[in-house]
């Protein structure tokens, strides 16, 4: 009797595991926001061949599947992959074999963490980013005078952190050519003595503003291989560790696109990469016989345009002059005919147009400019990246062409201390207005736009729903009416992210059949306290069903 009972158990237990279905992986035990259209909430995730295969309870999950590996992850919280829907993501890369000049508070500080920088690296150009006058006691742009001392016979090129101006020192100006008086379109070489051109006190003070910046950017050698990859796989890392799975990189040539495709077909470069291509002859005459390019990580539909520059070096283009400087409204970087000719162009190869607008008078030319080809109601999903200052007249242009504003939060707290010396009292109202442009379309994507802000998801996120910096200023948040609450920032980056793409059906959130990118935290970012919220850590982040990032050693 004791046998048939054994058999009897031995055969149930086969035959419940015969009927269970095999998978790659099971991940059990955590609080799984799926962010499906009804925010649904799981407990467990099955995933085979990268993919999801289900979401459930741990007990649906474990009665209907089993799995060779599995992941525990009890009182932690699983979100679908971040996804980055503006950021430099190359750019980026390379900026990490470069001096770091974030958050240094004065000139002199540059200085001096240029000469340590010069000590280790003796030869070559000395390339810096990240400085920002407006981070300094004395708040006007540098001069070059130091410089010119320290390295006289060695190029020095340092980018503010909005790359919209950069500050070189005599040689760098020799070597591109660039003398007292000279003038160009969309950008200004700025004089330190403005005077006749063959005066001795004409003099260039190496400020170089928007295409002012290009000519001498043209001069430095480009990375060889062996740095492109180490610039590419840096900036994997960290974005791995910060929990982004998929970035927007806006404005790439089609060689380091190429590049990109190679590094991610041997699989040393797993991130997925939205890669906008740079408005250029060049990249236009190859994708035209290319067309669009896809594959599980790469997408290539779109191109990055430049209407203006940045408002903290005021190259942004205003309706009106800065509030700051009476006789300046900034400029655009190139004509209206031009934005046309290449809409014309974008539009008739089916391609995606986005669009760097910052002040009211860019953002207003190119809203104008997207409209005569969209006329109404569409699916192109044409972006303004930035959306930054918009006159209130121009909001309603998103929703009648269903133009999609593509804005990075962090921007709103980073400026929000002299924004308003700027644009003034009135003006800055239409600035930032997160809440109002979530309303022309209903869905709003988020990104960083690194590296001019901190490379971190949940800043992203903070600053969407909080509108403070991380010393809790100011008490009531910036402009709080344009807080977004906190299931549309998470929205904002991923479902909504990946909507910005035309990813959705693949990505930015965690439903049968898409790709089971996801990450592990610590903590809920739905109901963590607001103090806390950069406290997050990411624990683990999984592409493909991958784990490529983790804490654990």
């Amino acid at each position: 009797m004791k046998k048939l009972i054994i058999i009897s158990i031995f055969s149930s237990l086969l035959a419940s595991c015969a009927s269970k279905t095999s998978v790659d992986l099971i991940v059990t035990g955590a609080t799984v926001y799926t962010l499906d259209s009804a925010f649904s909430v799981a407990a467990a995730i099955a995933i085979k061949d990268g993919k999801i295969v289900a979401t459930g309870s741990n007990a649906d999950i474990s009665n209907h599947y089993t799995a060779a590996a599995t992941v525990d992850a009890p009182g932690k919280f699983i979100y679908p992959g971040f996804i980055d829907a503006h950021a430099h993501f190359a750019a980026y890369g390379l900026g990490l074999q470069t001096v770091n000049l974030v958050g240094t508070e004065s000139w002199e500080a540059i200085i001096e963490k240029l000469k340590a920088a010069a000590a280790t690296n003796k030869e070559g150009w000395l390339i810096g980013r990240g400085w920002d006058q407006n981070d300094w006691t004395t708040k006007q742009f540098p001069s070059n005078e130091m410089l010119n001392v320290l390295f006289p016979d060695r190029p020095v090129m340092l980018t503010r952190i909005d790359g919209h101006a950069a500050i070189v020192n005599q040689v760098a100006l020799n070597m591109a050519g660039i003398k007292p008086g000279d003038k160009l379109k969309g950008g200004e070489i700025e004089m330190k003595y403005p005077g006749p051109e063959d005066s001795f006190l004409s003099k260039l003070s190496g400020i170089l503003i928007d295409n002012a910046v290009d000519l001498v950017s043209a001069k430095i050698p480009p990375p060889n291989i062996a740095q492109a990859k180490t610039a590419l796989l840096a900036a994997q890392q960290n974005c791995l560790a910060a929990g982004l799975t998929t970035v927007d990189d806006c404005g790439l040539d089609y060689s380091a696109i190429l590049f990109i495709d190679s590094l991610q077909k041997t699989g040393e470069l797993k991130m997925r990469i939205y890669a906008m291509l740079s408005d250029n002859k060049e990249n236009f005459d190859f994708i035209r016989s290319k067309e669009k390019i896809k594959t599980d990580y790469l997408n290539v539909r779109s191109f990055k345009v430049y209407a203006d520059g940045a408002l903290g070096s005021r190259g942004a283009c205003l309706l009106q002059p800065y509030k700051d400087k009476p006789d300046w409204a900034g400029f655009l970087l190139s004509t209206a005919a031009h934005f046309d000719s290449v809409a014309a162009e974008i539009y008739q190869m089916g391609f995606q147009m986005c669009t760097h607008a910052i002040g009211d008078s860019g953002n207003r030319v190119i809203l104008n400019t997207y409209a005569k080809y969209l006329k109404g109601k569409n699916d192109l999903r044409w972006r303004i990246e930035h959306a930054q200052v918009v006159n209130q007249n121009d909001f309603k242009l998103f929703g009648e062409n269903n133009i999609i504003p593509s804005v990075q939060p962090t921007h709103a707290t980073s400026d929000m201390y002299w924004a308003e010396a700027r644009l003034g009292p009135a003006r800055v109202k239409g600035a930032y207005a997160y809440q109002e442009l979530l309303k022309q379309n209903g869905w709003l994507p988020l990104g960083t736009d690194f590296p001019v802000e901190d490379i971190s998801p949940f800043k992203t996120f903070y600053a969407a729903v909080v509108r403070k910096d991380a010393k809790g200023f100011p008490d009531n948040g910036f402009q709080a009416e344009n807080s977004l609450n906190r299931q549309d920032a998470l929205r904002g980056m991923t479902i909504w992210a990946a909507k910005s793409n035309f990813e959705e059906m693949e990505k930015g959130s965690l439903e049968k059949g898409k790709f089971a990118d996801f990450i592990i935290l610590n903590q809920d970012l739905l109901e963590t306290a607001p103090e806390k919220i950069l406290q997050t850590k990411v624990l683990g982040t999984f592409i493909n069903g991958n784990r490529v990032y983790t804490t654990e050693h």
